[in-house]
């Protein structure tokens, strides 16, 4: 068939799914892109602290707002189970450094693929203010900004690439543990803890199926480990 005798409106509807598509992986992955990008630019932003925390924190909202707003969880189901589950990850988090001295240190866990143990705030930085302002990201912005892609986006994508067709939730052995090694490979030396945090919070999501519920354990692991960090000054938690 000529070109010329192609349906006047298929490309056009053509052009007008493929935007559609583009907007949704965009409201499931833009947060979590911006967030990448700028820890990828942090060091070389003329910005000193408190100043250049106070504009990540507004430029992550803004992220979540402008793309994901629409697509935020509006409920929780599961309230305690989800308050527990997030407490036992993060005794789960420290557990290894806190029981085996020196576990940190071993070569599996520092190494020239998965990096060294340092903090992102010198801790001569941390403040009040400063520590405030950390740990209302870790337990209000990146539990939203993580879990739209970790839990919502990349498990449903490896299954179809057109996402948005597989439920939230939905369980396949590859998504399942592909999703669970990237996420410990996101955290570096913790990778060990990454991933069986990676297992638990994949296992409650296929149980729940429920956004809203992943996103208040996520929110209680950091909480909790941000006042584990403050009270003990192990500041390397604080990647």
């Amino acid at each position: 068939m000529a070109d010329d005798a192609l349906p006047p409106s298929s490309g056009g509807a053509h052009s007008e799914r493929a935007s559609a598509a583009a907007g949704e992986t965009i409201a499931w992955v833009g947060p979590f892109a911006v967030f990448a990008l700028w820890l990828a630019l942090d060091t070389r932003l003329p910005l000193a602290n408190p100043a250049k925390e106070v504009a990540r924190d507004l430029v992550l909202l803004a992220a979540i707002v402008g793309f994901s707003w629409r697509i935020l969880p509006r409920r929780i189901s599961h309230w305690l189970p989800s308050i527990a589950l997030g407490l036992a990850v993060f005794a789960l988090w420290v557990a290894p450094d806190l029981l085996v001295p020196g576990w940190r240190r071993h070569w599996l866990f520092q190494n020239g693929i998965t990096g060294q143990l340092t903090t992102s705030i010198p801790p001569a930085d941390l403040t009040a203010f400063m520590l405030v302002l950390r740990t209302a990201r870790a337990a209000l912005l990146v539990p939203i900004i993580e879990e739209l892609f970790w839990r919502g986006w990349l498990p449903r994508w490896l299954q179809n690439t057109r996402f948005e067709r597989v439920p939230l939730g939905q369980y396949s052995a590859f998504a399942f543990w592909a999703t669970a090694v990237l996420f410990a490979l996101e955290h570096g030396p913790f990778w060990e803890v990454g991933l069986l945090c990676g297992i638990v919070y994949n296992w409650w999501m296929r149980r729940t199926r429920s956004l809203g519920d992943l996103m208040l354990v996520h929110a209680v692991t950091n909480l909790a480990l941000s006042l584990f960090v403050i009270a003990t000054g192990r500041w390397t938690f604080w990647m």
